[in-house]
């Protein structure tokens, strides 16, 4: 459990990224407990308890009005850039120039600092900001929810397709990586660590099936594919290399890539992360009753 404590952060925390998955959560927990926060993204949407700002990655113009007071910043990258590190990294340091003093970055756990995309920017950060953390959370359990691939075909067919075979996965509720993102930005002392953060269990999608089923009242089960007919499957609904890396994440769930748990969420936050169970009674049984 975090003892530091939370600091009086006088200044506005700039979340990137706010109308995302983390990035709303983020501000919304942030404003919540009092913080003045800045929502960027790149329309300048409204968010409760948040001054909006647009901000766009390939636009640097944008970023000026964006880092104006700001001290500290939770960093989305750009989505589907496979070279993040191209504007994310001098905008990190503009952002330390600024008098921006700690940054806190989304990565994922599949990707190791030093790692692919973002894992250049993960490698790249403690050596711009004296003050850093990079959570690293294992599988969103709001894939299941919304317009999400595995949510969709729950709703229309009662079936979750994927090629991950038995192999096991700490789903993790984005409530709780909101939650160690707001005690990374504003504790006393930064975590400067790498956080990979998961649920309290590691599950099959035959679990998550199980589990869906038995809350919802409606059945569902886990048709298992071969690598091969993930890949072209997903080619249907997206670009090809795009579809090719989401299989290869698949195959990498079946020779056990994501098969473990951590303690982060309750050293970070003091509660523990929530089971998947808790969360589909929360999501999925008002998701039907709607």
């Amino acid at each position: 459990m975090s003892t530091t404590g939370v600091t009086s952060v006088t200044g506005t925390t700039l979340v990137i990224g706010a109308t995302g998955t983390t990035g709303s959560r983020t501000c919304a927990q942030l404003a919540a407990a009092g913080y003045a926060v800045r929502a960027a993204g790149r329309k300048a949407t409204p968010v409760a308890g948040a001054e909006a700002v647009a901000f766009d990655w390939y636009a640097p113009g944008t970023h000026t009005a964006a880092l104006d007071g700001v001290d500290r910043v939770y960093v989305i990258p750009p989505v589907g850039d496979p070279d993040p590190a191209a504007v994310v990294l001098p905008f990190l340091r503009r952002a330390r120039a600024a008098g921006v003093r700690r940054a806190v970055l989304l990565s994922a756990s599949s990707i190791p600092e030093g790692g692919p995309a973002v894992g250049q920017v993960h490698a790249a950060l403690p050596g711009i900001f004296g003050e850093w953390a990079v959570l690293r959370p294992s599988w969103f359990m709001q894939n299941f929810t919304g317009g999400h691939l595995h949510a969709r075909s729950i709703r229309t067919e009662g079936i979750i397709r994927t090629a991950t075979g038995t192999g096991r996965v700490g789903f993790v509720d984005a409530e709780d990586i909101a939650a160690v993102a707001v005690r990374a930005l504003t504790d006393v002392h930064a975590p400067d660590a790498d956080l990979v953060l998961t649920g309290p269990e590691a599950l099959a999608y035959d679990d998550i099936a199980a589990v869906v089923t038995e809350v919802t009242g409606r059945p569902v089960a886990h048709r298992a594919l071969t690598h091969e007919e993930m890949r072209d499957r997903l080619a249907a609904l997206m670009p090809g290399e795009f579809a090719a890396m989401l299989a290869g994440m698949d195959r990498a769930i079946a020779e056990g890539s994501e098969d473990r748990v951590t303690d982060s969420v309750l050293r970070l936050t003091g509660h523990p992360a929530r089971s998947f169970r808790a969360f589909a009674e929360r999501e999925l049984t008002s998701a039907q009753s709607g």
